[in-house]
């Protein structure tokens, strides 16, 4: 399979021994290959996708020390042998996303990826730590999906002790539970998985498609690898500033969530004679405040709560698409169906079988988060900074706040994060972006572009929609499908009109 490349120096010029481990094991990996076969039936993969197994040093300083498996999957291009330009793997984000999901846009018959499924290869992969690559666990799975959990925004200084106790004791469960992997689990590392992955496939270079945190492992991974990488877009991009990774980030992300809640409430109330809720976006937040005192009260079916109902609703401003769901299923509780909103906002309770489960995805967001920056330890920071925020954009400060509280006590090593900067032999690179969206503000991507010398914007201007390259806007698709067939980009950056408004 011969297809190693030369290691790149890390940027800082801090890791020789992490690029000898990363080019050692690339050169296993590209000897060795891939037994491909059908997947484990329990996977709920069907043929013709293939799966198999890339195994990659823990540690890429001793990359003769103690290994892991990570779990690969494709489809062949749907084009003829002349036609087929490689693997194009994928990321879907997280921290904690599995990629494994990717092939079946193929299967599928996604009209928006047929174009590019005739040249490439579709390969995904469970990032390590993620669903079938050395899982990792800071709570017993049950316990994860109990509900209902305390409300997020505390009353007093009683509740935030308590918030901050369950925080600092997750952190221990990670330690106790997966302790061996913490160090290990950082970014520059999946981007060295990224690599031994390419190398395991038999690809000279590697083309990449990374939505959401995938845009800061393709970030890392031009940074440490740029002259291994032949195509690369990045959708929905993760600041890649040091001062952002991860505190500042986080405190970003509540302010943009903010906005794209107040742009769903504004479209509800335009659509009250649909919705029933509110016809002004005032009396739909009225309403808000109104479910979340109901649920504090007296849980819905005795499950849902406030922190349920923040993880149920916060996916309107996550993605255009539950716009309308989201809307229907609360438009019925205000006419007397508490059923529905139960159903759709109650933790799933059969979500921990197997290795892919809420509690795992979210033990590898910690986790990484927690290894890849160093955090302030100190909770005075923490509540001045988030009581601050919280009084003008209350929809998701504190329960961000709590989410990633157990950085403060993380108990491994910290990292400094990697400096993104352009190196020698990168091509451009694609960065596509929406000007509101919640979970990856706009100013990412203008960031990540200033450090990616010849990279291309597209921008998708007015819209919100995380993840924009799933989304139907020949705009943005047309040049998609042009940069990763021929490896065109336009002269100049490019501003698109938004993609359809919802319609309920």
């Amino acid at each position: 399979m011969g297809a190693v490349v030369a290691p790149a120096a890390n940027a800082d010029g801090r890791g020789g021994s992490e690029a000898r481990g990363v080019q050692l094991a690339a050169e296993r990996a590209a000897k060795k290959g891939i037994d491909w076969a059908d997947c484990p039936a329990d996977w709920a993969i069907a043929k013709p996708i293939q799966c198999g197994w890339v195994t990659v040093p823990l540690d890429y300083a001793r990359p003769n020390g103690k290994q892991i498996k990570l779990a690969v999957d494709r489809i062949g291009n749907t084009g003829s042998k002349a036609d087929r330009q490689g693997a194009l793997i994928y990321n879907p984000g997280g921290p904690g996303g599995s990629g494994l999901r990717f092939p079946t846009r193929v299967t599928g018959k996604n009209p928006l990826w047929a174009n590019t499924a005739k040249a490439y290869d579709f390969v995904g992969f469970d990032p390590r730590g993620v669903g079938h690559s050395a899982p990792i666990s800071c709570i017993d799975p049950q316990e994860f999906v109990k509900a209902p959990k305390a409300d997020p925004v505390p009353d007093s200084e009683a509740d935030k002790r308590a918030q901050r106790k369950l925080a600092a004791e997750y952190a221990d469960g990670c330690a106790e539970r997966s302790g061996w992997m913490l160090p290990h689990m950082t970014t520059p590392n999946t981007a060295r998985d990224l690599d031994v992955i390419r190398a395991a496939l038999g690809e000279k270079k590697l083309n990449f498609l990374g939505v959401s945190y995938g845009t800061y492992i393709g970030a890392v991974y031009a940074t440490l690898f740029p002259g291994h990488v032949r195509r690369m877009i990045v959708d929905s991009v993760v600041n890649p500033s040091r001062e952002k990774i991860w505190y500042q980030a986080n405190l970003d992300q509540d302010v943009a969530f903010q906005t794209r809640w107040n742009d769903w409430k504004a479209w509800v109330a335009k659509n009250d004679a649909v919705f029933h809720i509110g016809n002004t976006p005032e009396k739909v937040e009225q309403q808000w405040v109104k479910l979340r005192a109901t649920a504090k009260k007296a849980p819905l079916g005795g499950v849902v709560g406030p922190a349920e109902l923040i993880s149920f609703f916060q996916g309107a401003p996550y993605y255009d698409s539950a716009w309308v769901p989201t809307a229907q299923t609360w438009s019925k509780y205000i006419a007397g169906d508490t059923q529905a909103l139960v159903d759709a906002a109650a933790p799933d309770l059969s979500d921990t079988a197997g290795n892919i489960s809420a509690e795992n995805g979210n033990a590898v967001y910690t986790a990484v988060e927690c290894a890849d920056a160093k955090w302030p330890t100190s909770w005075r920071t923490w509540d001045r900074d988030n009581t601050r925020l919280h009084r003008d954009h209350p929809f998701m400060t504190w329960a961000n706040a709590w989410m990633n509280l157990p950085c403060a006590t993380w108990s491994s090593k910290q990292q400094t994060p990697l400096n993104v900067k352009s190196g020698k032999g990168l091509p451009p690179v694609l960065i596509v972006q929406s000007t509101r969206d919640a979970a990856t503000p706009f100013e990412g991507a203008v960031e990540l572009h200033k450090r990616l010398k010849g990279s291309r914007l597209i921008i998708e201007k007015d819209a919100g929609s995380h993840g924009v390259t799933g989304l139907v806007n020949p705009c943005i698709n047309q040049r998609v499908d042009s940069y990763l067939l021929s490896g065109k980009v336009d002269s100049r950056d490019v501003t698109c009109t938004p993609h359809a408004t919802p319609k309920p």
